[in-house]
């Protein structure tokens, strides 16, 4: 299971800019404006080959009649005691204040590791003025300029050095395979269990938010043993009111990244929204492999084309990993469910997959060698040799003279390639260019 961090401090410190910049992706919201983070943003970053989920907290206000600032504060000491290390960011023009003590009095009780991070350091004065952050009682400090990236190389090495070492899962060859059945509330992933078991063991109710923990069930069809998670809906944290539900939240991040597929459920009367695509990210993101199943489809109305153009529009939303099966299902009257089941073991085995180095290069090379990689800078790159990385989800490295000159449009086209010979349907692949 990976290691989580949590990024917290009071509103307008730029904690939102910080984590933009380690997901290298402009997904959280950032203005002048306190208080814009009422959501809580999770994405997943590396350093020094080490990966790690990052939360984006909202600001703390300690004693706000705000009602929204009330919830977040309680969200706020949730992660702390889920994370597994905390980023405190504090700002070095306002200097500290009364809010900051109130965050460093919370932080000072914690055991995990703990970074004192004073932002919006770009010159040498501000450098000085920063020492007055040794008053708040939590050690040594790292200043940085999150707007610019001035500082974070330093902090992040010391960051991945404090989190615990990862067992790796990989390595229970006899584990039984996990599929994660995720989705927004209510989009019917119990229903959907309970339809697959032939029994109700899971509560169903239209209250969104029902389902609070991720709970295994073993089960075998196929003659294939695997187990399946259901977990709590993910929604956008705006919503999320109780204590009780972010913590579910936070358990169903957990179950995808220790996860094998994510069986995605959508309703398809609320369509292919801004927050399943954030879960579909989330899980892309984690290498995991991923089936989209458009639940309720009993309830839209539709002719011949409905399903084509409702694919073609999800795929659009995608781009451009658009290689991911889509089934259209109803848990209701248990349309597709055993086909989805069936599509979520098909790419387990693609996840799975290994492809033989000879092989892949009496394939490949001489479709490179038609078409090799552009000149740039008037280099030309030469790949001589290809072979498939012992990881649990299939990662390419392809080895060349200059590998610092091939381009991310020529990887893809790479990634195309290897997704038009050997079937990798529903699975990231990570192509590396290596030094020969």
């Amino acid at each position: 299971m990976g290691n989580i961090v949590a990024i917290v401090g009071r509103p307008n410190v730029g904690k939102s800019t910080f984590f933009n910049r380690l997901i290298q992706r402009r997904e959280a919201i950032v203005d002048a404006v306190s208080g814009v983070t009422r959501d809580r943003h999770y994405g997943k970053s590396d350093w020094n080959g080490k990966e790690f989920s990052l939360i984006d907290t909202g600001g703390y206000v300690k004693g706000s009649d705000d009602v929204f600032e009330a919830e977040i504060d309680k969200q706020v000491v949730l992660a702390i005691e889920e994370a597994d290390a905390i980023i405190f960011m504090v700002n070095v023009e306002d200097g500290v204040t009364g809010m900051d003590e109130d965050v460093a009095r919370l932080l000072r009780k914690v055991t995990k590791p703990v970074f004192l991070v004073v932002n919006k350091v770009d010159n040498g004065k501000r450098e000085e003025d920063a020492v007055e952050f040794y008053n708040l009682g939590l050690g040594e400090y790292h200043t940085i300029a999150s707007i610019n990236g001035s500082g974070t190389g330093d902090l992040l090495d010391a960051l991945v050095e404090a989190l615990p070492e990862v067992e790796e899962e990989e390595e229970e060859v006899d584990a039984i395979p996990r599929f994660a059945v995720v989705g927004r509330p209510n989009a019917g992933k119990s229903s959907f269990i309970n339809a697959l078991i032939g029994e109700d063991r899971y509560i169903v109710t239209d209250i969104a938010g029902t389902t609070r923990d991720s709970i295994d069930t073993k089960y075998n069809r196929f003659g294939f043993e695997f187990n399946l998670v259901d977990t709590a809906g993910i929604r956008k944290k705006s919503k999320v009111k109780e204590d009780l539900e972010f913590y579910s939240v936070m358990r169903s991040v957990r179950a995808i990244e220790h996860s094998d597929v994510c069986l995605l459920v959508v309703d398809a009367t609320r369509g292919f929204d801004g927050q399943v695509q954030n879960i579909f990210w989330l899980a892309q993101r984690n290498r995991k492999g991923i089936v989209v199943l458009i639940n309720k489809w009993d309830l839209v109305e539709k002719d011949h084309k409905s399903t084509i153009e409702f694919e073609k529009y999800i795929k659009t939303q995608l781009e451009p990993f658009t290689d991911v099966p889509i089934v259209f299902i109803s848990v209701l009257t248990k349309q597709r469910i055993y086909k989805a089941i069936e599509t979520a073991v098909e790419v387990y085995q693609n996840r799975s997959k290994r492809i033989k180095t000879s092989e892949l290069n009496e394939t490949l090379l001489p479709i490179i060698d038609n078409y090799p990689p552009p000149a740039y800078k008037g280099k030309f790159v030469k790949i001589k040799y290809i072979m498939q990385l012992p990881t649990p989800q299939p990662q390419f490295a392809f080895f060349c003279n200059l590998p610092q000159y091939v381009r991310e449009g020529y990887k893809r086209y790479l990634e195309n390639k290897l997704r038009e010979l050997y079937d990798f349907k529903g699975v990231p692949i990570s192509v590396y260019m290596r030094k020969k």
